[in-house]
């Protein structure tokens, strides 16, 4: 307002300079002096005395009226030090009329602080200056203002230009791009300028899955005041980045939004590390083993759901509570040892260890424990990662009395092989010598006890066979029902009186293909010891049903096959069994009974047998609550063959006139079999190993018809011996004997259905009807 007021007085005294008067002049704040033509002052307000003395150098006390004030400015001394030519000349220039007015900003360190003053002058007369007005303002404030401005923008800029973020200002009318810092062009690869050509391009940067949702957000920005998104950007070459951007409404003191600030910052690498740590989250989340951390004095600080499946605790449960919960006493000084390392920084060597569940039950694990540092090297806790062995353990435990069992099973085929050989003898004679004999010969009886011994033997034999699962089967189509049906009266006298034993029959019961001797024995063997675990009488069940043993049951217990089973179950409702019983139950030799009143075989060649015929037997027991045992053996789709009655024993052996190559190594059964063939009236060339064979099948080719030999020999086995007399001499017939088991067979390739076989030991009668039959034969037996 005074500035307008000073412009009219200037105004005023250029068009009528005599009507200024000294009370006109000092009523203005503003300091005036009034100039004549030649510089001198011819008048000065108040203001201007007051501004001279404050200002003026000693040289000059004041400048007052008659004082030419051209030559203070000339000497550039005083207030007007800071002033120089420029001043002086263009005070001058209006005082010559050349100027209508001249004004020129100039700083005057005065004795009390620095300041600015706005030199303005006038001249009075519009055609020519006759004089002139002069007048000096202080716009200190005005200037102090506009430094700090500048000031200001020098400093934003520069922060502008380091900052790494990209910080941008828009008009809130038209949305135009007033300023976007240096950063623009780094992280979006593009120039600065494209987004003030066209701020609407800036659109075109977002990736296209994300353009409309931040389209929408920026232009519903005036009513929601700003954002705050993450988003992805394109840039020319392709590439993608994550970008978080925030935007903040400016407003005036009405309220209304006049501008648009924002920043933003490429957060590509902070969301991979984001994504890497939630996917390590996820795989520790998934994790089927238990991974917990703690802290270093042992307080559970995170739990996964392996630990929850592992132990039992939740995780609500479980966080805050000292790890010893999981340990049972005897480790505690084992784990206070653990943890004196890992506070040294060393991890612990995965080991295993037993740990305690929720319930109280304990478990097997395998436990690795690792120091948790964080970036500068601190120590801060120890990370726990357990996997559950109990599986492993309890395999391995299978595995070791599978090596047991495989070990005596080796020995049992052994001395199964050598009693073979040995009853082949004992008990062959003893057949010939009852031939030999007349009837009511007191010899008669003797040859019948030691024929009688032999068969018990031999029985054992099998029994040997059958556990160490290498019996040679002879497997047919089988309906276990008529198995069952046939059996119950031999059964009933086995069990006694005391006991009620009934048959439970599934009607439509599947068909199996197995050895129905070995399932007769099978069930004889269960019904025997159901009734042993009766002493006092009780209740025996023989149950059939087909089962299917599905994918789930299979997977506890790996040795099964998942398909259709034919069930073939005894139940007892005697004393039951322990769980040391129940895991030593199949074991050989292992019995419950008193000294004498068993072998311990019976069940361990149960387990051999049905394990050999594909099957899986499973006990159920409780002590006091009787013992369920139930053998699955697969199903077939075949029909029953018709099986017939055995023929009796014919008292006349088959007799033939063929020449037989005979090869044994024990030279005990090779004189019996040549003795026996040789009474039938076969010619019988005679070898002690596969060699021999060789050598006499090359000197009497075209002569022999039958090749009977052993399997296991030393040197050359009988499968060898076979095909090389087949090479030289096609059609020569094959029947292979043994003592041994078909585990044996298998290794030296001859146990296939297509082959003739008869298993030591064998009866005179047997071997003379098993070579007349190969011999019938029109097929050639192996190829």
């Amino acid at each position: 307002m005074n500035d307008l007021k000073d412009a009219d007085t200037i105004d005023l005294a250029h068009r009528e300079p005599h009507r200024f008067s000294q009370s006109i002049l000092d009523s203005f704040a503003v300091n005036i002096a009034v100039l004549d033509k030649d510089g001198i002052i011819i008048a000065v307000n108040k203001a201007w005395t007051l501004f001279a003395a404050e200002n003026a150098s000693p040289e000059v006390r004041s400048t007052e009226v008659g004082i030419n004030y051209l030559d203070v400015v000339g000497e550039k001394i005083g207030p007007y030090a800071q002033v120089g030519e420029a001043a002086y000349r263009g005070i001058q220039a209006v005082l010559e009329g050349l100027l209508p007015e001249f004004s020129l900003e100039y700083p005057c360190h005065t004795p009390t602080k620095p300041r600015w003053f706005l030199l303005h002058v006038v001249a009075l007369l519009e055609e020519s200056a006759e004089a002139a007005i002069i007048s000096h303002l202080d716009i200190t404030p005005l200037k102090q203002a506009e430094i700090k401005r500048l000031d200001n923008a020098d400093q934003f800029q520069g922060l502008a230009n380091h900052l790494h973020q990209v910080f941008w200002i828009k008009d809130a009318v038209d949305t135009r791009t007033l300023y976007v810092s240096p950063a623009f062009e780094k992280i979006w690869c593009r120039p600065c300028q494209s987004i003030y050509d066209d701020h609407r391009s800036f659109l075109d940067t977002i990736h296209p899955d994300d353009r409309d949702y931040i389209y929408a957000i920026m232009a519903n920005q005036s009513q929601t005041g700003g954002y705050d998104e993450k988003y992805r950007i394109l840039r020319p070459d392709g590439e993608i980045r994550w970008i978080w951007a925030r935007d903040y409404a400016v407003r005036d003191d009405e309220g209304r939004i006049k501008q648009f600030v924002g920043i933003a910052e490429d957060i590509t690498e902070l969301k991979a590390t984001e994504n890497e740590r939630a996917r390590l989250a996820a795989i520790v989340e998934c994790s089927e083993d238990a991974i917990i951390s703690e802290t270093l004095e042992g307080i559970i600080i995170s739990w996964n759901q392996g630990a929850e499946r592992l132990y039992g605790y939740t995780a609500e449960e479980i966080i805050g509570q000292p790890i010893l919960v999981l340990y049972i006493p005897e480790d505690y000084q084992e784990y206070r040892q653990i943890m004196e390392k890992i506070r040294k920084g060393e991890p612990m060597a995965s080991h295993e260890t037993v740990r305690r569940r929720k319930d109280g039950t304990k478990i097997n694990v395998s436990l690795a424990i690792s120091p948790i540092e964080i970036r500068n090297g601190e120590l801060v806790g120890a990370s726990n990662v357990s996997h559950d062995i109990t599986r492993v353990k309890q395999l391995e435990q299978q595995f070791r009395q599978s090596q047991k069992l495989e070990a005596i099973g080796r020995l049992a085929g052994g001395v199964a092989h050598d009693f073979n050989n040995l009853l082949t003898v004992i008990y062959g004679y003893t057949q010939i010598m009852l031939d030999t004999v007349s009837p009511g010969n007191s010899q008669e009886d003797m040859l019948q006890e030691i024929k009688k011994a032999g068969e018990r033997a031999a029985s054992l034999t099998r029994q040997l066979l059958s556990f160490s699962r290498n019996q040679v089967l002879e497997p047919k189509v089988l309906d276990i029902n008529a198995l069952v049906t046939e059996s119950e009266k031999m059964l009933m006298r086995l069990v006694g009186e005391d006991v009620d034993l009934a048959s439970v029959l599934n009607p439509n019961l599947g068909r199996v293909e197995t050895d129905p001797r070995q399932v007769e024995q099978v069930l004889m063997n269960l019904v025997i010891n159901a009734r042993d675990a009766m002493p006092q009488g009780g209740k025996l069940t023989i149950e059939t049903d087909n089962a299917v043993l599905d994918q789930t049951y299979c997977q506890l217990h790996k040795e099964v096959k998942p398909g259709s089973y034919v069930m073939l179950a005894v139940h007892d409702s005697g004393c039951g069994m322990d769980e040391h019983t129940k895991a030593h139950l199949f074991e050989p030799f292992f019995t419950t009974k008193e000294s004498g009143k068993g072998t311990g075989l019976g069940l361990a060649m149960i387990h051999g047998f049905i394990k050999q015929s594909g099957g899986h037997i499973l006990v159920e027991s409780e002590v006091g609550l009787g013992s369920t045992i139930k053998v699955y053996l697969p199903e077939v789709q075949k029909a029953l063959r018709s099986s017939g009655k055995l023929p009796p024993i014919i008292e006349k052996m088959p007799r033939g006139t063929e020449t037989i190559l005979l090869v044994e190594d024990d030279g005990a059964v090779r004189m019996f079999a040549r003795q026996v063939l040789q009474a039938c009236g076969y010619t019988i060339l005679e070898a002690a190993s596969g060699q021999e064979a060789i050598q006499l099948i090359e000197q009497h080719r075209d002569q022999v018809h039958i090749l009977v030999s052993d399997v296991v020999m030393p040197g050359i086995c009988g499968r060898e011996v076979a095909e090389q007399v087949h090479a030289l001499e096609p059609a020569i017939k094959v029947l292979f004997i043994s003592g041994y088991t078909d585990d044996a067979m298998l290794r030296h390739g001859i146990l296939t259905s297509e082959v003739a076989f008869l298993q030591k030991p064998f009866t005179p009668s047997e071997l003379a009807l098993k070579v007349r039959k190969v011999l019938d034969r029109h097929e050639t037996p192996v190829s």
